[in-house]
C-alpha cells in the first residue's frame, strides 16, 4: 500500500523523513506530490538504474533513518533503496481553469510518473476525468464543485482515479469534519455505482501526519467505509506508478504487447 504525501517545500518534512516514517509504518511506497521535491526519473522496473544510468548503491543508509545525503536527497530511486520503500515522483497540478490545466498537464506528463490534478469546481473536475493523461483527480469535493454519474462514467472510461482524501477524518473537528465526511460518503456512492477507479490518501503534509495503513483502514471503517475498498484505494497508487513505468520501458509496444526476443526495432 502507498501514501501520497506533500514534501518540502510544499510540506513540512523532507522526502527522506516521509520515506523513513512510511517504511516504519509498513507502507510499500510513497507518492511525492510536490514537483520540486524530487528529480523526475524514468525507471525501468527490471533494472536498478534510473534514466541517467547511475547505479543505485543498496548499502547506503542514513544514520538517523530520516536524512539522505545531499547528492541522493532528490533521487527517488536512491531514496527508495535507502529506506526500503518505493519513492514515486509525482506532480500535483493546481490550476485556475481547464485551459491552464491543459497546458500544465502537457508540460508535466512526460516528466513525472504520477500526474494529479486538483479539482474542486465543476469545470476542473470535468476536465480531469475526460483527460486520459491525468492519473488522479485530487480532492474533487474540496471546493464548490460536485461529482455526478456523468463524471464517474468519464473517469471509468479514461482510467482517471478519483481521490478520497481522508485527511479531514484525522485532522478536522466539528462541523468541518462532519461536512467532509458527508461529501466523501456521497462521492463513494457515485464512484462505486459506476465502477470508477479510486485512490485513498490521508494527504499528509508532514511525517507527523502519516498514519499506518491499518489505522487508515480502521478509521475509515469506523465512519462507514468498506475496509477492502480502502485497501484497494491505498494500493492503487502503486498500480498507477507501475503502469507508467511499464509504458516507459523499452520493451513496451502497446497495452498488453511487449517487445520480445523476436521483435526488432523498425
Amino acid at each position: 500500500m502507498y501514501e501520497a504525501v506533500h514534501a518540502h517545500p510544499d510540506g513540512d518534512a523532507t522526502v527522506a523523513r516521509h520515506a523513513a516514517t512510511a517504511a516504519r509504518y509498513g507502507y510499500d511506497g510513497i507518492v511525492v506530490r510536490t514537483r520540486e521535491a524530487l528529480d523526475p526519473v524514468r525507471v525501468d522496473p527490471g533494472t536498478d538504474r534510473g534514466e541517467t544510468g547511475d547505479a543505485v548503491d543498496p548499502t547506503a543508509d542514513a544514520a538517523d533513518g530520516a536524512q539522505a545525503s545531499p547528492d541522493r536527497a532528490r533521487d527517488p530511486v536512491a531514496l527508495g533503496e535507502e529506506y526500503g520503500v518505493d519513492v514515486v515522483d509525482a506532480v500535483e497540478i493546481d490550476a485556475d481553469d481547464p485551459t491552464s490545466a491543459s497546458g500544465s498537464v502537457g508540460n508535466y506528463r512526460p516528466e513525472h510518473t504520477v500526474v494529479c490534478l486538483v479539482g474542486g469546481d465543476d469545470a476542473l473536475n470535468r476536465f480531469a476525468v475526460e483527460e486520459p493523461r491525468v492519473d488522479v483527480l485530487a480532492r474533487p469535493m474540496a471546493g464548490s464543485g460536485g461529482f455526478n454519474h456523468v463524471l464517474a462514467k468519464a473517469a471509468r472510461d479514461n482510467g482517471v482515479h478519483v481521490e478520497f482524501d481522508l485527511g479531514p477524518l484525522f485532522r478536522e473537528t466539528g462541523g468541518k469534519r462532519v461536512r467532509a465526511l458527508a461529501d466523501l460518503r456521497k462521492l463513494r456512492e457515485i464512484v462505486a455505482a459506476y465502477d470508477a477507479p479510486h485512490v485513498v490518501s490521508a494527504n499528509a503534509a508532514s511525517h507527523l501526519e502519516l498514519r499506518a495503513p491499518r489505522e487508515v483502514v480502521a478509521a475509515a471503517e469506523a465512519v462507514g467505509f468498506d475496509p477492502e475498498w480502502v485497501r484497494e484505494g491505498l494500493g492503487a497508487w502503486g498500480e498507477i506508478a507501475a503502469r507508467t513505468r511499464e509504458r516507459r520501458s523499452e520493451a513496451f509496444i502497446a497495452p498488453g504487447v511487449r517487445r520480445g526476443r523476436y521483435e526488432e526495432d523498425g
